[in-house]
């Protein structure tokens, strides 16, 4: 059974960023895993490494001296008086998930077309708040019950612990 919003979009929070390697996965897997906030079942979506590390880096609260990628557009949005509204992610586009970003300005409510991955980076920084929609939901957990290596590793992902980033110990001459 789903909670839905009005809309019909599921509202659910970013839990965790995995990542497995060999010899569970060929090369490296990074995965978000998002938990429905009404106990819906959770979404695993497949991400790069790079959003995978800004994502981790957010969850855990990392500053950073100068802004990264997903800082620079947050702080883009707000000197131009807007507002990341809200995150939805809400289709699939060749196979994979895309969001649309739902900006407040002064023009207005105005959508942006993103990828998920970047759009997840984006509210977990902002605090914005995550739907998805049902169809995608329902994707999501078709993949995790697919017999496939990447079906595994999506399944596995919702009770494997999140990746934790470590800083460098700084090099003593």
């Amino acid at each position: 059974m789903l909670a839905t919003t009005d809309t019909g979009f599921i509202e659910m929070r970013i839990t965790k960023v995995v990542g497995f390697g060999p010899p569970l996965a060929e090369g490296y897997f990074w995965c978000v895993v998002l938990d429905g906030l009404s106990g819906d079942s959770p979404l695993v979506i497949e991400i790069g490494e790079m959003e995978s590390l800004s994502l981790s880096a957010a969850l855990q609260g990392w500053e950073f001296a100068r802004p990264m990628t997903y800082q620079l557009t947050a702080a883009l949005i707000r000197s131009l008086g807007g507002h990341l509204r809200q995150v939805r992610i809400d289709r699939l586009v060749e196979g994979s998930y895309a969001a649309t970003v739902e900006i407040e300005g002064p023009l207005g409510p105005q959508s942006v077309d993103a990828r998920a991955s970047d759009a997840l980076n984006l509210a977990a920084i902002t605090s914005a708040p995550v739907f998805v929609s049902p169809d995608v939901a329902a994707d999501g957990d078709r993949r995790r019950a697919e017999d496939s290596a990447t079906g595994r590793l999506l399944s596995l992902a919702v009770t494997t612990p999140p990746a934790r980033l470590m800083r460098e110990k700084p090099q003593t001459p």
